[in-house]
């Protein structure tokens, strides 16, 4: 029955792993982990226990949310991106990047950022408000950047498998700055007080606009996932839904019901995260 029970947890682990980063995805993974050479984080070090843990999942779907009020960076998206005809494929390629970066040796993780940023170079335009845009903009680099970092690090926070101290918070943030900076950032945060001030400089510069209203519509209500997978989907949107700040709700129409959220909304995010860490162990074991 173990043996059943431990083939089964495999299987459907290594289903979750192939959606999320691709056909291949153990053979990439244990390329990136296990090639020797320098690295630009130590193991163990909070990026790499931030990284690792299955609270990105939820983490990941704030970020999405979050980023979409930024009209430019929002208009890069619709006009550039292959979001909604490929939306597995983008989020295969997000997570092989951010796999890269945080594990992989410094060589390949200069050759994941060239890579990023001459896609950049070709992305710019116009927004539905007249305003040029352009993907290698810092401002904007920095946008995505901090809305990212601090989705990440409020989903650890409140689902992730261990607790940060208040060095180490200050640590990761300072260490997703490398990536920001490499990627053509500039003036990002290094702690978590700095990383809480620049989110706040950029919210006049948000806004509720159709773009951003559909892009929640789509992740939340009419999210691209087969019919099997719509229980845990449903699960871990609430539980980013319910990690986004207030002011971030009423632009992108999502209710806030803060007594549902601190009890049923908590308790299936830690239960899906668990779960993910579940299905996913016998995985990681082989890697």
């Amino acid at each position: 029955m173990t043996s059943l029970l431990d083939d089964a947890r495999t299987r459907l682990g290594l289903s979750v792993l192939s959606r999320v980063a691709g056909p291949n995805a153990l053979e990439r993974r244990s390329r990136i982990r296990d090639t020797t050479g320098q690295r630009w984080f130590r193991p163990g070090s909070p990026i790499t226990i931030v990284h690792a843990d299955a609270a990105t999942f939820i983490g990941g779907m704030r970020a999405l949310l979050l980023q979409s009020l930024h009209p430019l960076a929002m208009a890069g998206v619709a006009d550039h991106s292959g979001f909604r005809g490929d939306p597995w494929g983008r989020l295969q390629r997000t997570a092989a990047f951010l796999t890269t970066t945080t594990f992989g040796t410094t060589t390949d993780a200069q050759r994941a950022i060239a890579r990023v940023r001459g896609v950049h170079r070709r992305v710019h335009g116009t927004a539905p408000d007249g305003r040029p845009y352009a993907a290698d903009d810092p401002d904007l680099l920095r946008w995505v950047h901090v809305a990212e970092t601090d989705s990440f690090l409020a989903a650890y926070d409140k689902y992730g498998a261990k607790r940060l101290t208040a060095d180490q918070r200050d640590e990761y943030v300072a260490q997703t700055a490398v990536v920001a900076r490499e990627l053509g950032a500039t003036d990002v945060p290094v702690t978590v007080d700095e990383l809480r001030t620049t989110l706040r400089a950029y919210r006049p510069d948000l806004a509720s606009t159709p773009a951003a209203r559909s892009t929640a519509r789509y992740l939340l209500v009419r999210p691209p996932v087969p019919i099997t997978l719509r229980g845990p989907y449903a699960v871990m949107a609430a539980a980013a839904v319910g990690l986004l700040p207030w002011w971030a709700r009423l632009p992108l129409r999502v209710p806030y019901l803060p007594l549902t959220e601190a009890t049923v909304v908590r308790a299936g995010g830690l239960a899906f995260t668990e779960g993910v860490r579940w299905v996913m162990r016998p995985v990681n074991a082989q890697r």
